[in-house]
């Protein structure tokens, strides 16, 4: 064989194992995103309480890529099934993010019922017991005289750390806000946000403004108008309470519902 040949051979060869190599690292990489969003899925309960079967389907495909691995000349097919387990992962989420997306439009249909019939209820009464029950509403609120006005506290037990997303046991009490801003439409409200003093300023910021945000969207969807609703995020300013301890920090995470008066006055922003 001339001196060419060998080169060329010699070439064909390095040319197939750098081609090998390189298929090696892409199905290792693509076997360990696998194995990345198949460990989130299982250890996620709404994904396995809402797509059991493709969260299965997901490990199963992991199992067999992770099996083929270990055998030469089948990195194709280790691509295949980690492409196949990630699909699965992902179509699990999917599924598990319209499952409740569902549910919570079935909740928030009944809240909307609840409310209404709190509403026909509320018009049998006379005017002087409206007055009377206004009256009680605006105790059972919780409310707080301040040179800003009335304001009720959400405080941060209404919501999941970290989260801007309103627990269940939130919707008696904002359901109670509804009913007063129905039976009482001259008045307005700001909805103001805070957060304690851990994490960076900026994102404590954002995170204060989507929770009053949210109580926002909700008094919206339960028929409040837009113009009697302001939306402010003041982050980790105006403490109510000491950093340092977990106790404070949890009286600092909360959100304020400020009330104008009977004539849709609201106190000054801070």
């Amino acid at each position: 064989m001339s001196g060419s040949r060998y080169q060329a051979l010699g070439l064909a060869i390095s040319l197939l194992t750098l081609s090998g190599c390189a298929l090696q690292q892409q199905s290792d990489q693509a076997l360990a995103a696998a194995a990345v969003q198949f460990q989130q899925v299982k250890e996620d309960p709404n994904v396995l309480r809402s797509a059991p079967k493709d969260v299965i389907r997901a490990g199963e495909s992991l199992a067999r890529a992770e099996r083929l691995s270990s055998y030469w000349g089948s990195q194709t097919d280790v691509l295949h099934y980690a492409f196949l387990s990630q699909r699965y992962s992902e179509i699990a989420r999917q599924h598990s993010a319209l499952s409740l997306n569902q549910e919570r439009a079935a909740k928030l249909e009944l809240d909307r019922e609840r409310l209404q019939l709190a509403l026909r209820e509320a018009k049998l009464l006379s005017v002087q017991q409206q007055g009377q029950w206004l009256e009680e509403q605006m105790v059972s609120l919780a409310t707080t005289e301040t040179e800003r006005g009335l304001v009720m506290t959400l405080g941060d037990v209404l919501f999941d750390a970290g989260r801007a997303e309103l627990k269940s046991s939130a919707n008696r009490t904002v359901l109670k806000l509804v009913q007063f801003l129905q039976l009482n439409p001259r008045r307005v409200v700001r909805i103001e946000g805070y957060t304690d003093a851990q994490g960076e300023a900026a994102e404590n910021l954002e995170l204060s403004r989507s929770r009053a945000q949210l109580v926002a969207d909700v008094l919206l969807d339960l028929g409040i108008n837009e113009k009697r609703i302001q939306v402010e995020g003041y982050g980790e300013a105006y403490p109510v309470a000491d950093n340092a301890s977990s106790r404070g920090r949890a009286q600092n995470r909360r959100v304020e519902v400020v009330f104008s008066d009977e004539q849709g006055q609201l106190g000054s922003r801070r």
